[in-house]
């Protein structure tokens, strides 16, 4: 059989080049190209986002400031608060983990113009950096094993999210296990190179063992595909997998010792703290994490709604859509088996994390921040496909009749709408909260505290944002309360044994693991150089207060203000105005207007 001849130049055309049977392929190339963009510009991207919350986000749980701030504190400066986690008794917190973050803050020491305050931002900042390097390594990723366009909407999902303002600059062990995870599959999903999987399961471990150890799951569907393409191959390459993981159990044993070494010079005794969080929350018979409260199943799927609006609908209806994708469209009818298993493999983590935790029932919203990476994947995913479904021009089709340019502004409405939201609740969370990071510039600034004075807390000792705050040698206090949990201590500041931060490892005194009161937490309000308090004044007005709870604002004649700061009164305030920030317009409804408290530094008067 003759061969076709090549194609004649059309009239007019001059010469007409040959169509390479590839230029199909060609063509798909050049549009992935169009949405591609340098790497280098993705992490800038990425870390103006982060910059932008680690100055302005406020601190969302108190267990950052009393587990990880206050512990820093207590290791940079000599004292701070000190949580039962950290007793030596229990030992359910990683002393490595606190260290290498000290260090971190304390370079800012050696800067000029050095402050407490400014180590606090400082250590945000270099959380921010390293959250935009694992950002952009999961993002070339994707790019390279997925497509440049699901890339693109990678980014535009966590950039503009109120979960990445939350979590990407806070300094928890869940955060820093999502750092980990986004590098951990980075490596997995980049096949360039050859496999990665020792080096992916290393990344994985080091989030677990210095952060979360929970986290460690989401390595599975990783593991998983590897051990699935070993069964199915020849001796050779079953062999080569095995060595693979082999490597990483073994990269994970390592971490876990020399985690153990570390924290056995902190405790002075041989203490396993990833088994002990372990233990402490699966096989508690104290009640474990049960005892700081309950959530219904719904909880995550609010709180997910919250943060990520249409992203986290885009990210539950990404295997669906993946599905619908592979049994009625024709253009990916010739993909591979392969590919579709590692498509798969992709969605898993996010699907598995939400299902363990639901079932959970102690819930809180920073346990998802280890899979708001998976959660961005998967929503940019569905994006992808859905967009590939909408763009069908086939004119039999529903979707074919509907005009290119009105498709075009359906979806652009959609992403502003998206984007307009997620920005909306980032302004809102800021401008209701962030008080509590603003009010104490007097005690340094203005000079108006001394040298050990006190700093008291009562029902406000759950926003006290550390001691970082506080100039040098003045420290916090606690007034009782409505409050009946147990409080903070202190860490020992005595000098013994081996000499350095003798209060990790010295006995406590009034900490427990079953969340009892300790009434020698409380200091008497004559003590008091300081009081931090938050005045509702429409509360005022309607409610009796608490014996224990008095309106200190208000008692002019005992306390005088030193800084008062706006503060969202969020029992009273719809919650639509809670969610979003809303403007105080005459035109909005007052049924929708925020209500707002005042949260102040006070001096008590002599």
């Amino acid at each position: 059989m003759a061969p076709k001849a090549a194609p004649k130049a059309a009239p007019g055309k001059g010469k007409q080049e040959f169509v390479h049977p590839s230029a199909k392929h060609a063509r798909k190339k050049a549009i992935k190209d169009a949405f591609a963009i340098e790497p280098i510009s993705a992490f800038y991207i990425f870390l103006g986002a982060n910059i932008i919350s680690a100055i302005f986000s406020p601190i969302q749980d108190c267990d950052e400031t009393f587990n990880y701030w206050e512990p820093t504190h207590y290791l940079s400066h000599g004292y701070g608060l000190q949580t039962w986690e950290y007793s030596p008794d229990y030992a359910i917190r990683s002393w490595l983990y606190i260290a290498i973050h000290a260090l971190g803050a304390n370079v800012r020491r050696l800067l000029p113009h050095s402050s407490k305050v400014a180590e606090f931002y400082f250590l945000r900042y270099l959380l921010a950096f390293v959250c935009a390097l694992s950002q952009t390594l999961m993002w070339r990723a994707v790019c390279l094993a997925v497509n440049p366009r699901v890339g693109l909407f990678f980014i535009l999902v966590l950039v503009f999210s109120p979960g990445n303002f939350h979590s990407s600059t806070a300094y928890l062990p869940s955060s820093f296990a999502m750092y980990m995870a986004m590098v951990g599959a980075s490596a997995f999903m980049n096949w360039r190179g050859g496999l990665k999987t020792s080096q992916g399961m290393f990344w994985f471990a080091l989030g677990g063992v210095l952060g979360w150890p929970f986290a460690i799951a989401l390595c599975a569907p990783f593991v998983a595909e590897e051990v699935f393409f070993a069964l199915v191959s020849d001796k050779e390459r079953f062999f080569e997998s095995f060595i693979r993981l082999v490597r990483g159990v073994v990269a994970t044993l390592l971490l876990v010792a020399f985690d153990t070494a570390i924290n056995t010079f902190f405790y002075k005794k041989v203490e396993v703290v990833s088994w002990n969080i372990i233990k402490y929350n699966i096989f508690s018979a104290t009640g474990g994490p049960d005892l700081y409260g309950t959530e219904p199943w719904t909880f995550y799927l609010k709180n997910l709604l919250l943060n990520f609006n249409v992203w986290f609908l885009l990210a539950l209806l990404s295997l669906p859509l993946f599905l619908l994708q592979k049994l009625f469209s024709r253009r990916n009818a010739g993909e591979s088996f392969q590919s579709g298993l590692r498509t798969l493999v992709f969605l898993s983590p996010f699907y598995m994390w939400l299902a363990i935790f639901t079932l959970q029932p102690h819930k809180e919203e920073r346990f998802m921040y280890p899979a708001y990476p998976f959660l961005a994947l998967n929503a940019a995913l569905g994006l992808h496909i859905l967009l590939s479904l909408f763009g069908n021009a086939d004119p039999k089709s529903v979707v074919g009749r509907i005009p290119a340019k009105a498709k075009l502004a359906i979806v652009a409405l959609s992403l502003i709408a998206s984007i307009d939201i997620g920005l909306a609740r980032i302004w809102g969370l800021y401008s209701g909260y962030h008080a509590p990071l603003s009010i104490y510039k007097p005690l340094a600034k203005d000079a108006v505290g001394g040298t050990g004075d006190t700093v008291c807390f009562g029902k406000d000792w759950y926003r006290f944002p550390s001691s970082f705050f506080l100039p040098r040698d003045m420290h916090a206090k606690f007034v009782r309360s409505e409050f009946r949990g147990l409080l903070p201590g202190e860490f020992s500041e005595a000098r013994t044994g081996f000499g350095f931060w003798s209060g990790t490892w010295l006995p406590t005194i009034g900490l427990n693991d079953r969340n009892e009161e300790d009434p020698g937490k409380y200091v008497d309000l004559k003590t008091c150089v300081f009081l931090v308090d938050t005045q509702f004044p429409e509360r005022r007005a309607d409610e009796e207060l608490p014996p224990s709870e008095p309106d200190y604002v208000g008692d002019a004649e005992r306390w005088e203000e030193v800084k008062c700061v706006p503060f969202l009164d969020a029992e009273r305030t719809h919650f639509l105005a809670r969610a979003l920030w809303l403007p105080d317009w005459s035109i909005v409804p007052e049924k929708f207007r925020r209500r707002w408290g005042r949260h102040c530094l006070l001096r008590q008067r002599r």
